[in-house]
C-alpha cells in the first residue's frame, strides 16, 4: 500500500481522493476483464464445435466484473479508515454480495451443464434423460447449503448450534420417514448401477412384467401387456431379483413352446414339420433361426421344444399365439397325434363277483 501511495502526488493524497480513485480504477479494471472475456474468449470459443463454452463465458463476464467492483469498494472503505464496527459491517457486506452473486452464478453453470448433458444422452450410456433432473436438484441442493453456510461465516454467526438442530431435525426426520428414504436409496442405487433403463422390458421379483416408462427418485413405473400402469417402490426393486429381457448385446428375445406328440410317431418328421411351422410365423427372426429340441419321453408323449427368437420382447405374447396356431395345423395336416391324458374306468356290476383273472 505504502509503494502504491509514494506513486500518487501529494495533492491528491487525501483519504477520500484516494478512495474515489480506487473505486474508479476497480471499475476500470472490472470494465477491462469483461471487455476480454466478452471479445477475447468469446472468439476463441466460436471455434469450437458446441456453443456450451460461448454460454459459460457469457455467464461468468458479469459475475467477475462485479466481484472486482466490490474489491475496489471494500478497499476504498478501508482506505478511508472507518471504525473497526463499521469496516466489520462493510466485509460481511461484501462478502454477502459476492456469495449471492457467485450462487446465481453456479447455478446457471449447473442447467448449462445439464442442458449440454440432456443433448449427449443418446451417446452416452450412463446418462439418462430422466435421472438429469434429479442431478439437477442435488446439485442446486448443495450449492444453496454451501451458500447459507457461508453467509453464517460472513456474519460471524456461531453455527454450532444451528448444526445440532439440523442434527436432531435430521434424526427426527429420518425415524419418521424410514419407508421414503429406503425407497430414495433405492432410487439411487437403480440410477448408479442401471440394471435396467426407460423402455426396457423387465421382469421383477413379485412377478410383475412390462415396459418401463419412469425411474423416479422414488419409485419406477411400468406399462404392462394389458395396459396398466404399475408404480413399484424402489426399495422393492433394489433388494429383488431383476429379469432385464431386453439386456446384453442384442434386444431380441427368445421365445420357446413345448409340443407333445404321440408315442410311435417318426422323430424326424415331427423335427421337420415343427421347424417349417416356426419358420412360417412372420414374427419369429431369421437370424438365429428357429431350433428344435427334442427334451423329454414323458408319461404319454415325445415332448419337443421349439425355440425361435424375436425382434422385441413386447412381441412374446402375439409370437406364441402365432406358433401355437402353425404348429397345431401343421401336425395335423400331417397326421401326427398331439396325445392328451386318458383314463380307463373298469366298472363291475357285481361287486361281489370275483373279477376276472383271480
Amino acid at each position: 500500500m505504502e509503494t502504491l501511495l509514494s506513486l500518487v502526488p501529494e495533492s491528491l493524497r487525501h483519504p477520500a481522493i484516494l478512495a474515489l480513485i480506487v473505486a474508479a480504477a476497480s471499475l476500470a479494471l472490472a470494465k477491462l476483464v469483461e471487455l476480454l472475456l466478452c471479445r477475447v474468449l468469446q472468439r476463441l470459443a466460436r471455434r469450437t464445435r458446441t456453443d456450451f463454452d460461448e454460454k459459460l463465458i457469457d455467464a461468468l463476464h458479469r459475475p467477475i466484473f462485479f466481484s472486482v467492483v466490490l474489491v475496489g469498494v471494500r478497499t476504498a472503505v478501508l482506505i478511508l479508515g472507518p471504525p473497526e464496527a463499521v469496516m466489520g459491517w462493510t466485509d460481511s457486506l461484501v462478502q454477502t454480495a459476492v456469495i449471492f452473486v457467485w450462487t446465481l452464478t453456479a447455478l446457471r453453470v449447473v442447467s448449462l451443464v445439464c442442458g449440454s448433458m440432456s443433448g449427449a444422452v443418446r451417446r452416452s450410456e450412463w446418462i439418462d434423460e430422466r435421472t438429469l433432473p434429479l442431478f439437477d436438484n442435488l446439485a442446486r441442493l448443495i450449492l444453496l447449503g454451501a451458500a447459507a453456510y457461508f453467509l453464517l461465516l460472513a456474519w460471524h454467526l456461531n453455527i454450532s448450534g444451528w448444526l445440532a438442530s439440523a442434527g436432531i431435525a435430521g434424526l427426527a426426520l429420518g425415524l419418521a420417514a424410514q419407508d421414503t428414504l429406503s425407497n430414495v436409496f433405492g432410487g439411487l442405487s437403480i440410477i448408479a448401477d442401471a440394471p435396467y433403463k426407460v423402455g426396457d422390458w423387465v421382469n421383477l421379483d413379485g412377478g410383475e412384467r412390462g415396459r418401463v416408462t419412469q425411474i423416479g427418485l422414488r419409485s419406477t413405473r411400468m406399462m404392462t401387456r394389458d395396459d396398466v400402469e404399475i408404480t413399484v417402490p424402489n426399495a422393492a426393486i433394489a433388494s429383488g431379483k431383476i429379469i432385464n429381457e431386453s439386456g446384453g448385446p442384442s434386444r431380441k428375445s427368445r421365445v420357446s413352446v413345448l409340443v407333445g406328440v404321440a408315442y410311435g410317431s417318426d422323430v424326424d418328421q415331427v423335427r421337420e414339420v415343427l421347424l417349417r411351422a416356426a419358420r412360417g410365423v412372420e414374427l419369429v427372426a431369421d437370424d438365429p433361426e428357429p431350433r428344435i429340441r427334442f427334451t423329454e419321453m414323458a408319461d404319454s408323449a415325445l415332448v419337443f421344444r421349439v425355440l425361435c427368437w424375436i425382434e422385441f420382447p413386447e412381441l412374446r405374447g402375439e409370437c406364441v399365439d402365432g406358433l401355437n396356431t402353425a404348429i397345431y395345423k401343421a401336425l395335423n395336416a400331417e397326421g401326427i397325434t398331439i396325445p392328451f391324458p386318458q383314463r380307463d374306468v373298469h366298472f363291475y356290476p357285481n361287486t361281489a363277483a370275483t373279477p376276472p383273472g383271480s
